[in-house]
């Protein structure tokens, strides 16, 4: 037995990840024009679309802007609580890298994207910013070393 056959964990790679958007052009404003992101995916489906954005150079990673609580088998009122937690910025996130953060934080706030955080050393290694996407998707970025 290989470590493959064993360990599914072996041959898994993390390709995409989903966060909502509550309007595709100011996110594509955002992840495309402030980030630098790519888009590779914009499908529209049902009145609803989906926008596929990855870092340029890294064709295996992969973002999926996706409206809010669009899957199946969701009440009105789970819509709500979702659409409600999104507001407040609070409800999807996800963590980038980079080698210069102060250049990029830089950038960012230039480019008026919301700032929650400036760069920080944090207590536990790390040092990080945050800020958030159009939708309220928090953003953090730590330094890579």
């Amino acid at each position: 037995m290989t470590s493959t056959d064993a360990d599914p964990a072996g041959t898994l790679t993390i390709h995409s990840s989903f966060l909502p958007h509550t309007d595709p052009e100011a996110s594509l404003l955002f992840w495309r024009d402030t980030l630098g992101f790519e888009v590779r995916l914009d499908v529209g489906y049902e009145g609803m679309r989906w926008i596929t954005v990855g870092p340029p150079g890294q064709p295996d990673t992969a973002i999926v802007l996706h409206p809010p609580a669009a899957g199946p088998g969701l009440t009105d009122d789970e819509r709500r609580t979702i659409e409600e937690l999104l507001a407040k910025g609070s409800f999807f996130g996800v963590n980038l890298a980079t080698p210069d953060l102060d250049a990029t934080f830089g950038a960012l706030a230039a480019a008026g994207a919301e700032v929650v955080q400036e760069p920080t050393d944090q207590p536990y290694g790390l040092r990080d910013c945050a800020v958030r996407d159009p939708a309220g998707n928090m953003i953090r970025i730590q330094q890579l070393r």
